[in-house]
């Protein structure tokens, strides 16, 4: 399908799906802001509170090149929204944020459970001012339950949950994903979870508190080995291998490396014609699945001296010729000049906030109705906190007492 073809009933007139939601985000860091991001991309109109010294992310490296001290992850998580600056431990911060909350739909946090009912700006609090709305609480182990207030970030809750004892080679020690694993997760888990909850409200008027956190999708997004866990099944840690096929590996080529492996049985009839062994095709020894993993390390062994002849882009295309699953390993710098991502629009060229032109990760989900596009870059801290406040009936007498107070 062309791009053009799917996009041929595109509105132009909406933000994207979400257009007409608010969201009021309290949040600080990856997974709480993840949780926003993803809902502004689809179109909500996200207000972003933080401290006035600024959130987490904002000092957060690598800086971008070229920018005046513009973080990466801060230009990520935090576009699509508007920034206002509240200090949330004073009354006149709470009797801001309360205000603000009165009429959005979602509000999200991510601090420690507890942390924003001590301000009084927690659930109780808000659903006093707005009865239906729909409250995501966001945490490392949850609002309840023993671990509730230990204090958790990503690493931490990827070895509590047994991830990181998967992950690595075979005969190595447990490591941690290079990326904020659980933090996106929950994230993710944050933003479904709020249109389900809000799906709920527009059907019945009933809001609600929803809670998640990075150990429980960590849990959830770990293919039944919790229920492994708990059955005393064993779980192996494969490495580059796969657990429910063979071959499957990641090869030394003659200039860099490829993953490639085949699950289904027509699969391995065609490989083993690519490796110039098509008698092996209908081998009763490797004909089936449970056949290949038994014979594993053979059949590794093959696919690995193949490779080890050739460049990998010879190996690409013989094996993309034979529909046969197959990729160069790549760097994200290499990742990055793919003419798939510039064909999904997976890098999105954007004026940051100092003039700077960056290609920033785009949304992941196509809608061929509602697009979604990085309307915006993440705005200086406290950019929109005069225009918010004004929407909300502060004078400007008021707010210029604020802002002399330290509380905007």
């Amino acid at each position: 399908m062309e791009k053009e073809h799917f996009y041929r009933d595109a509105r132009r007139d909406l933000a994207g799906p979400l257009d007409g939601v608010t969201v009021l985000e309290m949040t600080t860091t990856w997974a709480g802001p993840m949780a926003g991001c993803l809902l502004g991309d689809y179109g909500a109109a996200i207000v972003k509170v933080e401290h006035p010294a600024g959130e987490v992310a904002r000092r957060l490296v690598p800086m971008i090149p070229g920018s005046n001290g513009l973080a990466v992850p801060h230009e990520t998580v935090n576009r699509n929204k508007r920034s206002v600056t509240v200090d949330l431990d004073t009354a006149d911060g709470r009797e801001i944020l309360l205000r603000l909350a009165r009429d959005v739909d979602i509000v999200i946090e991510n601090f420690r459970p507890g942390t924003l009912a001590g301000w009084g700006v927690g659930y109780d609090d808000v659903r006093a001012v707005n009865p239906d709305v729909v409250y995501l609480s966001v945490s490392g182990f949850g609002q309840f339950g023993p671990n509730a207030e230990r204090p958790a970030y990503d690493p931490l809750a990827q070895h509590y949950c047994g991830w990181a004892s998967l992950n690595g080679e075979a005969a190595g020690a447990p490591v941690k994903a290079p990326t904020f694993l659980g933090d996106d997760l929950s994230g993710l888990h944050g933003a479904l979870a709020v249109l389900a909850a809000l799906r709920h409200r527009d059907r019945t008027g009933e809001g609600q508190h929803v809670d998640v956190c990075l150990v429980d999708s960590l849990f959830y997004q770990s293919n039944g080995h919790l229920t492994c866990g708990a059955l005393d099944i064993p779980i192996p840690r494969t490495g580059n291998q796969f657990t429910l096929a063979a071959p499957v590996n990641m090869y030394t080529c003659t200039d860099g490396r490829v993953f490639a492996g085949v699950l289904l049985d027509a699969h391995w009839q065609k490989l083993a014609a690519v490796l110039g062994r098509p008698e092996l095709g209908n081998d009763v020894r490797y004909a089936s699945i449970p056949a290949r993993i038994a014979h594993r390390d053979e059949l590794d062994a093959l696919l690995a001296a193949w490779c080890a002849e050739r460049a990998t882009a010879e190996v690409v295309k013989a094996l993309n010729e034979a529909w046969i699953p197959v990729t160069r390993t790549n760097t994200f710098a290499e990742a990055a000049r793919e003419p798939q991502v510039a064909a999904r629009d997976m890098l999105q060229p954007t004026r940051l906030c100092d003039g700077t032109v960056v290609p920033l990760t785009g949304p992941s989900a196509k809608f061929s109705r509602t697009p979604t596009a990085i309307r915006s870059a993440a705005e200086p801290l406290g950019a929109s906190t005069r225009e918010v406040l004004t929407a909300v009936g502060y004078s400007e007498e008021r707010i210029a007492q604020l802002r002399n107070e330290g509380v905007i």
